[in-house]
């Protein structure tokens, strides 16, 4: 697949910008402790998820002097719904408490500070530094993955390499919005499935083939085939083929 170019690239931007002037991430919080929590709890799970679990638990626990002392078991009576709960409340609580011992109980604005953490990867830390410290970080997901090597944005086989790709194409303008608007393209529009192409305001420079038509249109690959033209001899075949006659009882039927 080409490679898009940066003129392109800008030209993206500037549509997904259009759309979506003040993109935000869909995770709920009250603060920069609640943001990394609720990251961590998204892992492998769907914002809408952790969005039903967190209010319960941020109303009780909203620092990592509270989230510590809430311990793993109760802290898995809120988030039980949520995928890998019981590897996600331990790290929660290890994070906590490694917050009051190494930052004052502080979430450190540092991408290396923030991996050292327990359960907090590359991805998590970049997401808390854009959010909540606005540093032009881009935080490799399923979503940006797939939208940046269908469209050409920033090919590349891990998220690693997409992000050092788009961080390489993405104008300077668009570093600290690109994170949300490739990830709400994705979820919403360029769906891992079936992506809406018809309604893509990126399609005319997205590399995707063959493009996805609207529900009610057919797509030239799956239109039915044309038929064959038929043969002058096929035709003067079956013009002299004498017409066969009705049996009498066919001819009584008819009369009936």
């Amino acid at each position: 697949m080409a490679k898009m170019t940066r003129a392109a690239a800008a030209e993206l931007y500037k549509r997904l910008a259009a759309h979506a002037p003040h993109p935000e991430t869909e995770l709920h919080y009250k603060n920069d402790f609640t943001l990394l929590v609720a990251v961590v709890l998204s892992a492998q799970a769907t914002d809408v998820g952790v969005n039903k679990a967190t209010p319960a638990l941020f109303k009780v626990a909203d620092t990592p002097a509270k989230m510590a002392a809430l311990g793993e078991e109760k802290l898995g009576d809120y988030i039980k719904t949520i995928g890998l709960w019981r590897a996600k409340a331990k790290n929660v609580i290890a994070l906590s408490k490694k917050l009051i011992a190494d930052h004052a109980g502080e979430v450190p604005a540092d991408r290396d500070a923030l991996e050292e953490l327990p359960g907090v990867g590359r991805k998590t830390a970049n997401v808390v530094c854009n959010v909540a410290f606005g540093q032009p970080t881009i935080a490799v997901d399923t979503h940006i993955f797939r939208v940046s090597n269908r469209t050409g944005l920033a090919p590349g086989k891990t998220p690693r390499a997409v992000e050092d790709g788009l961080e390489k194409v993405t104008p300077a303008d668009y570093l600290h919005g690109a994170h949300h608007w490739l990830i709400l393209h994705g979820r919403y529009v360029c769906k891992a499935r079936k992506p809406e192409c018809w309604r893509c305001a990126i399609s005319d420079l997205c590399a995707f083939r063959p493009k996805t038509p609207a529900p009610n249109d057919v797509a030239p690959d799956e239109a039915a085939p044309a038929r064959r033209p038929v043969k002058k001899k096929t035709v003067k075949r079956l013009a002299s083929t004498p017409k066969l006659r009705a049996s009498p009882s066919r001819k009584k039927a008819k009369k009936k």
